[in-house]
């Protein structure tokens, strides 16, 4: 339970039906097609539906109360006994209710963004986290307006840490999660190209990704790359810890070994294994450690969280492909910067020798978009075998390696069927195929042809 009825009737002062009887609230309701247990109900209202017209489903899959906006009559079929809270809009009472059910349990609260790389850092902190502390982290992409407070509203009585994705498409939304959140410590990964449609240039979106610091707590620390020149000013503010490969940095970061599922690194002398490849999560490591060390976390609870890391689903996910082959299942999301890194991180594996890149569409790059796209060629090299692109504007990739580096196979699709005919003949034990693109892509469903 996390409420009880008559404890919304405190916080939404116009009610309906038995709002002051003691109902306990087990869960919030957004969908309806999902079954539920003691929910309260909140109908969202989105550019193309209102979920207000679903009271009736609501009630039968186990709503108990309702929010409801004051500008929607209530259906007739409502019982007159049924506790309905009324508010001026809905999401906006979501949040309310998140805010009051988040001061009441009072967990440390650990803010994440950045155009690259805030999920796994979000991974890496829980995981590090709940060696210490019970913990509970955002899940999927409940990174906006509406998914972070279901994510505050979905932890567990006896939370001490929570740990939440802040996302954006647009300056002011990180702003309003922020101070929805009141994080005692936040963590920027990265600038990278995310959203520049939207932005203009990495400096608007580094402005927009710094609107962390609007509900940080008086005494919270921002955890920053320190490498990165766009946030070279807030490097200097005493409230905040630098993190990167630069020696000035608070925390410096040594690299000792990389290898195909191992990297080795030191950070203010000590050494930790991490469970993944690649320079870029080595960075992302270095914030965690950082974070760690402002909780009073041991170095060996840090690097027991480094080793028990579960991380969130197509984030270099390796599945078995055809003829044990290895596909990379990384299709989850795409900027230029991720995929110049993660194309650097495959390029570098010694356990297959053919490597094939299956690369898609970015999206929201603007007016910069060609630029962009070619942009990734320059981190493609002989290390490489294959390139096959797919989509509308990845092409301007394939056809910069085909210039610049001709010894590389490269082909463009339009289909997925066709492309995957094209590699299913390439996959042998020594092959490895990365996928990735922009989630609107959908390249995930490459994968059931290419593995068993």
């Amino acid at each position: 339970m996390i409420f009880e009825a008559q404890e919304l009737s405190t916080l939404f002062s116009d009610f309906r039906g038995a709002a002051r009887d003691r109902i306990p609230i087990n869960e919030i309701m957004t969908d309806t097609r999902k079954e539920s247990s003691q929910s309260l109900f909140v109908p969202i209202i989105g550019e193309s539906f209102d979920a207000h017209q679903f009271l009736a489903e609501a009630i039968k899959k186990g709503a108990v109360a309702s929010l409801w906006q004051k500008d929607r009559e209530l259906p007739a079929m409502i019982p007159t006994d049924f506790p309905v809270f009324l508010v001026e809009d809905t999401t906006k009472g979501l949040q309310e209710l998140a805010t009051y059910y988040l001061n009441k349990i009072s967990p440390i609260v650990v803010g994440v963004t950045g155009s690259n790389g805030k999920t796994t850092t979000k991974d890496m902190v829980a995981s590090v986290l709940s060696t210490h502390f019970k913990t509970h982290k955002t899940q999927g992409n409940f990174n906006n307006h509406i998914g972070l407070p279901l994510t505050i509203l979905n932890m567990n009585q006896d939370t001490e840490a929570l740990v939440l994705e802040m996302g954006m498409d647009k300056a002011g939304e990180i702003s309003v999660l922020s101070n929805l959140a009141h994080p005692d410590h936040a963590i920027i990964t990265n600038i990278g190209e995310s959203h520049i449609e939207n932005l203009g240039s990495r400096k608007a979106i580094a402005a927009a990704k710094l609107e962390i610091t609007d509900g940080l707590k008086q005494n919270g620390r921002l955890i920053i790359d320190g490498d990165e020149p766009l946030l070279f000013n807030v490097k200097k503010q005493r409230s905040t810890i630098s993190c990167g490969f630069d020696e000035n940095n608070a925390y410096p970061i040594v690299v000792e070994e990389l290898s195909d599922d191992e990297s080795v690194f030191s950070v203010t002398g000590h050494t930790y294994k991490l469970p993944m490849a690649g320079r870029h999560n080595v960075k992302n490591a270095s914030y965690v450690i950082a974070l760690a060390e402002q909780l009073g976390l041991t170095k060996e609870e840090v690097q027991k969280g480094f080793l028990q890391l579960e991380m969130s689903g197509m984030r270099f996910e390796k599945v078995e492909g055809l003829n044990h082959s290895l596909i990379i299942n990384d299709a989850y999301n795409a900027s230029p910067t991720s995929m110049r890194a993660v194309i650097e991180v495959v390029a570098q594996l010694t356990s297959k020798s053919k490597k094939v890149l299956i690369l898609g569409d970015m999206f929201e790059l603007g007016e910069q978009s060609e630029e962009l796209h070619e942009s990734v060629a320059e981190a493609i090299d002989e290390n490489i075998h294959a390139l096959f692109t797919i989509g509308d504007h990845s092409e301007k990739i394939s056809k910069a390696v085909s210039q610049h580096k001709p010894t590389i196979q490269t082909s463009h699709f339009k289909d997925k069927k066709a492309l995957c005919h094209h590699v299913r003949p390439m996959l042998t034990s020594e092959t490895v195929v990365l996928i990735k693109a922009s989630r609107g892509m959908k390249l995930e469903e490459l994968l059931e042809e290419l593995t068993e």
